[in-house]
């Protein structure tokens, strides 16, 4: 999941900051204010098969053109969180740690880590041994022994190392047998 949000200088959003800094609540609060505020907003996503063949990096960079592509308004300049930017026809800024520094990108974070969420829940619904709605799909422990005990459903990755290691039936752990 990306998101790509311009933001109206006249309808400011206290409180945007890095969405990993924020509690789950507070992060549902300011997407709300963000979807109402914001003068365009977008969320888009690369699917598992595009991850698995593009890797991740190329995957989320193509979600970020996707989520600015389909924003209302062009923007006059692109930020992007982290060092790499996405292959477009705009001026294009990469600012690392911009989540926690630029009022746009802690947006899009907050709505592209609620989508994600959301999306985790919904699979949880149809898949609950997997714990998604506990986890969102990072992998503990206990997502990682699910993945073991019940196999492997459509919706991971396969360039996961846990998922590889498991469809080629190797341990997860160093110390795993898998005797």
């Amino acid at each position: 999941m990306a998101a790509a949000v311009i933001l109206d200088p006249a309808r400011p959003i206290p409180g945007l900051a890095d969405s990993k800094k924020l509690t789950a609540r507070a992060r549902e609060r300011l997407a709300v204010l963000i979807r109402e505020r914001a003068l365009a907003w977008s969320v888009a996503e690369a699917s598992v098969e595009e991850i698995d063949r593009l890797n991740i990096l190329h995957a989320s960079l193509l979600a970020m053109r996707r989520a600015v592509i389909a924003l209302a308004i062009a923007p006059d300049e692109v930020r992007v969180d982290g060092n790499r930017c996405p292959d477009l026809a705009l001026p294009v800024r990469a600012i690392v740690g911009g989540d926690a520094l630029e009022p746009a990108i802690s947006a899009a974070s907050i709505l592209a880590k609620t989508a994600r969420d959301t999306y985790m829940l919904e699979l949880d619904r149809l898949h609950p041994q997997f714990g998604l709605a506990r986890h969102k799909g990072y992998p503990t422990a206990a997502h990682l022994a699910a993945i073991r005990e019940h196999g492997v459903a459509d919706f991971y990755r396969k360039s996961f190392a846990p998922v590889r290691h498991v469809l080629a039936n190797l341990p997860l752990w160093p110390q795993e047998n898998t005797a």
